[in-house]
């Protein structure tokens, strides 16, 4: 995490490289080996909609998840899926805590039933807010 004076365009890569082009290189591959209706469910985060300070890689790179999520569901063939789950700073990351002032954290429960929403239900396309 770096404020956007001190963010470096490796450091910015890094963040596209993981969160985003490894969620996005996650289903490029799996739509050839995953079964007809299956589903992709990837994670995003409250960044997207709410930055906060020092986090400007990880917004852009929800952001384009996002956006990958809701183009993909209309190419994708087969009646394959796919959902994004955004939650807001997890129960389980206390450290992050401080630079989400405000934020009730996102407990482990919650985060699980949107994921099962993303994979079980019905909706593809959707970015499920948990």
């Amino acid at each position: 995490m770096s404020a956007p004076e001190n963010l470096t365009d490796k450091e910015f890569r890094r963040g596209v490289e993981g969160k985003m082009m490894g969620q996005i290189n996650l289903v490029l591959i799996g739509q050839h080996y995953i079964n007809p209706k299956g589903s992709f469910t990837l994670i995003t985060g409250a960044l997207t909609h709410e930055p906060q300070k020092n986090f400007a890689n990880a917004a852009a790179a929800n952001a384009a998840v996002e956006g990958f999520v809701r183009a993909a569901a209309i190419e994708l063939e087969n009646g394959i899926r796919i959902n994004a789950v955004s939650p807001t700073v997890i129960e389980n990351s206390p450290q992050y805590f401080p630079f989400f002032p405000g934020e009730i954290p996102t407990t482990m429960e919650q985060l699980e039933y949107g994921f099962r929403k993303g994979v079980f239900g019905a909706n593809t396309g959707q970015v499920i807010k948990s």
